[in-house]
């Protein structure tokens, strides 16, 4: 075989979107590090969906003034579970492990207030993922993107047994009540880089700028938008930017149980359930550094 005939390397990138407008909780902490089980925060379930899901590496979209309290947390990256109950081997520790890289992708400062809504963190996060990537090879660009929200709470070891087909050229969608992203839930869906620039091109398309569409007589923007109708984009919920996602020909599963948590009430909820989540081992989650080269 050639060198030009050999298959890609299939590169899952997982995506955590955090940066959105504030939801209602008005907590001093951001909304993702809601604890959602002893001493296990929103934001840490959506990073082991992605680690379930058979992600390679996993992009946290968060403001930079967050990011610091988001690593103190999560760290350098996080152990592949399926991996470490797979191997079994007394000898070599390191043999039993697969560490997962996180990455923490600030958003642009030009999209700030402008475009920065939830659906916008899972755009950028994949084309930050995809620039960067190609920064180091060609061969290592994502083949296609797993998606886990913060603010949906459900199982994350539901993924497990089809991470064969979210690691394929077939879209996976999570589904509950016959609702899916496409609905504005925050359940698990995969993505290509083809439809990662129709999702890009809808909500550039939907959204609004400074300027209104009248022009002068040389062409130019003349009249501005009033202050609520400017830059319209960044209150986009989901289903504005991901209702052209198809479900026809895609790998849709049903979740067992789902409650929302982007409120007070749909988190009172999933309290008061019987459904609460327990933290993973330390040796799948925990804080972990990658030593720096040469030490």
């Amino acid at each position: 075989m050639t060198q030009a005939s050999k298959p890609r390397p299939f590169h899952l990138a997982g995506i955590v979107p955090v940066a959105g407008q504030p939801l209602d909780f008005n907590f001093p902490w951001h909304d993702c590090l809601q604890p959602i089980g002893h001493d296990y925060l929103a934001v840490e379930r959506a990073v082991v969906e992605c680690a379930y899901a058979g992600c390679k590496t996993i992009w946290i979209v968060c403001h930079d003034d967050m990011q610091p309290l988001i690593r103190y947390r999560l760290g350098d990256y996080v152990q592949d579970p399926v991996y470490l109950s797979r191997h079994k081997d007394p000898g070599f520790l390191s043999h039993n492990r697969k560490p997962i890289p996180i990455h923490y992708v600030p958003i642009h400062p030009k999209d700030r207030d402008r475009r920065d809504c939830l659906a916008w963190s899972v755009i950028y996060g994949a084309q930050v993922s995809d620039w960067v990537s190609r920064q180091v090879s060609k061969w290592v660009a994502p083949s296609r993107f797993y998606t886990a929200f913060p603010y949906g709470l459900y199982d994350p070891q539901i993924v497990r047994p089809h991470r064969r087909d979210i690691s394929s050229l077939e879209t996976f969608y999570l589904s509950h009540d016959n609702k899916t992203i496409i609905d504005g839930e925050y359940l698990g869906f995969s993505f290509d880089p083809e439809e990662f620039k129709k999702y890009k091109r809808n909500l550039r398309s939907k959204g609004t700028g400074m300027w209104t569409s009248k022009l002068d007589e040389r062409g130019i923007p003349c009249e501005k938008l009033p202050l609520e109708e400017r830059y319209s984009a960044r209150y986009f919920s989901l289903d504005t930017v991901f209702e052209c996602a198809i479900l026809g020909g895609a790998k849709v599963v049903e979740t067992p149980w789902y409650y929302r948590a982007d409120n007070w009430e749909g988190l009172r909820k999933y309290l008061g359930s019987e459904n609460l989540l327990d933290k993973p081992s330390k040796n799948i989650l925990s804080y972990h550094e990658f030593n720096r080269i040469g030490e």
